[in-house]
């Protein structure tokens, strides 16, 4: 994964090139960044009561032994056999 000093220098680069489709996109999302400045924490989406409920069912399962899991190791050879 690219550092932010990576990505920004990335994002200026491409910019000293982009046509106007993407210059209209990246001011957009600045746009509604200034906009969204002001929210609360509140004021973002929340996560559905749902969801919850559905990670506590699984995390029962989990505790009760009723889910298969792996560990890395076992998921990485997995992949690799695959190859």
């Amino acid at each position: 994964m690219e550092s932010t000093l990576e990505i920004r220098k990335r994002i200026h680069d491409y910019i000293d090139d982009a046509d106007e489709r993407i210059l209209r996109i990246f001011n957009a999302i600045i746009d509604a960044e200034e906009e969204d400045f002001d929210l609360e924490p509140s004021d973002y989406p929340q996560v559905p009561d749902y969801i919850y409920d559905r990670i506590e069912e699984e995390r029962q399962k989990y505790l009760k032994g009723e889910l298969k899991t792996s560990s890395w190791e076992e998921v990485k050879a997995r992949l690799l056999a695959k190859l």
